[in-house]
């Protein structure tokens, strides 16, 4: 299908700099660059631009979830250090890859930021206009701290625009204080972006479901079944029949919200996981424990997992030569599994709907319904539907480090501060404000 080929706008930056990317000296003035409501859409587009790059969405930030986990290994005969000490779970803080989701993730948060600060300078815009716009742009915002806060512990929040040398400096912010900046963007994206069939761009559904995610890390149960009961019943998604039909084609029935690639804008999933018999670099491999954790019938190890010879590789994302498929962020089997982890964790769980919303992805998955009944063996059965669902869709490691199950199930990881990757050292090393701090252990 047609997809938007975002536009990288004169506001996106140098991705070299530290604590937030900013303006080149040579580029056009933000009031030059948005003069109309058109200028603000393409700034919008180029707030997205971002989550395609190579260090974000277009590879790294997805595979490193599962390979600090248990879901991927770096081959013996892979190459990629950064990747070899992600995999070891003894990360440097000079690592070239971190320090690229870091820059990445404030890259789009600076461009969004610019972006709103013309919005309200725009003559031919409606307010209904101007507050989709804000709304689109406090998503793309509130995404970004989300993943930085879930790598990096508490981060540097920005809400303002950085531009030549100004502001840079910047202290690092609680996790509580970051959480808190994340729900007020998206409180204002639920109430403001509208009902959309379109997946490529943040909509009201997607505003729901990420603010439904959130409040489940963040342990506001009610909230999250809350929010992910009006997606599930309201939002007109449903569960294909079969599990491979979510990664056959962009946009499925299933998908809420997803970045699109073309082969302008190319990832290179595929590449980092198919084996090199088959053109690919195999820089990460399915996990034996991952291997060995699917039942004999369930259908997402077809759907997930292929052979070359004895070599296992992932396939969701598999368009190796034009690297053109999307790569989905939300999707409503994700919004059935909130809704029964959450459940599940309040002081008077209803055990029927926690079974309910597991058995919905059971079945799906061609296996037996459960009848397990205890509260803490539910949680272990959500815990196992949620590594074999999203296996390699980046979100293990975030699941594990939320649960504190990482020091438990992984064996690299002996101590909580391996639960966070470092501060990128360039940051460190460029950032002076006295609140700008190494995380523990580096």
């Amino acid at each position: 299908m047609k997809k938007i080929i975002f536009i990288m706008v004169i506001l996106c930056t140098a991705l070299s700099c530290d604590v937030l990317d900013v303006e080149p000296q040579n580029s056009i003035s933000a009031e030059e660059a948005f003069k109309t409501k058109e200028d603000i859409d393409k700034g919008i587009l180029g707030a997205y631009a971002s989550f395609q790059s190579l260090s974000y969405y277009g590879r790294t930030f997805g595979l490193f979830s599962d390979l600090a986990a248990d879901n991927l290994s770096h081959p013996l005969a892979a190459t990629a250090s950064s990747y070899a000490e992600v995999n070891n779970n003894n990360i440097l803080p000079e690592n070239g890859s971190v320090d690229g989701i870091w820059s990445l993730a404030y890259d789009g948060i600076n461009v969004a930021n610019n972006v709103i600060d013309k919005v309200p300078t725009i003559a031919d815009m409606t307010e209904q206009e101007r507050n989709e716009a804000l709304a689109e742009l406090y998503f793309i915002r509130a995404l970004n701290h989300f993943n930085l806060l879930n790598y990096f512990g508490g981060v540097p929040i920005k809400v303002v625009p950085t531009v030549g040398v100004t502001n840079l400096d910047a202290p690092r912010n609680s996790v509580e204080e970051v959480y808190s900046q994340i729900i007020n963007d998206l409180n204002f994206a639920v109430e403001f972006l509208p009902v959309s069939g379109v997946k490529i761009r943040a909509s009201n559904a997607a505003a729901k479901g990420l603010l439904a995610k959130v409040y489940l890390y963040k342990q506001d149960y009610a909230l999250a079944i809350e929010l992910a009961s009006d997606v599930i019943t309201n939002g007109g998604y449903t569960l294909p029949p079969n599990y491979s039909d979510v990664f056959a084609d962009d946009e499925s029935s299933e998908s809420i919200f997803e970045i699109a690639f073309t082969q302008l804008e190319r990832n290179r999933i595929a590449e980092y996981n198919f084996p090199q018999s088959l053109n690919g670099r195999r820089e990460v491999e399915p996990s034996q424990d991952l291997l060995d954790a699917y039942g004999a019938d369930d259908e997402r190890f077809d759907g997930s997992i292929a052979f070359e010879g004895d070599k296992a590789y992932a396939i969701k994302y598999d368009d190796l030569s034009l690297g053109a498929d999307n790569y989905i962020i939300l999707r409503l089997a994700d919004l059935y599994l909130i809704r029964a982890e959450a459940e599940a964790s309040l002081a008077a769980p209803n055990v029927v709907s926690v079974q309910f919303d597991i058995n919905q992805i059971r079945g799906r998955a061609g296996l037996q319904p459960t009848m397990e009944s205890s509260i803490p063996q539910l949680i272990r059965i959500i815990e196992d539907e949620r590594r074999l669902e999203f296996a390699f869709e980046g979100q293990r490691w975030f699941d594990l480090v939320r649960t504190d199950r990482a020091i438990v199930l992984l064996p690299n990881v002996n101590s909580p501060n391996q639960t966070l990757f470092p501060i990128p050292l360039d940051e460190i090393q460029t950032n002076n404000s006295p609140g700008m701090v190494q995380n523990p252990g580096y």
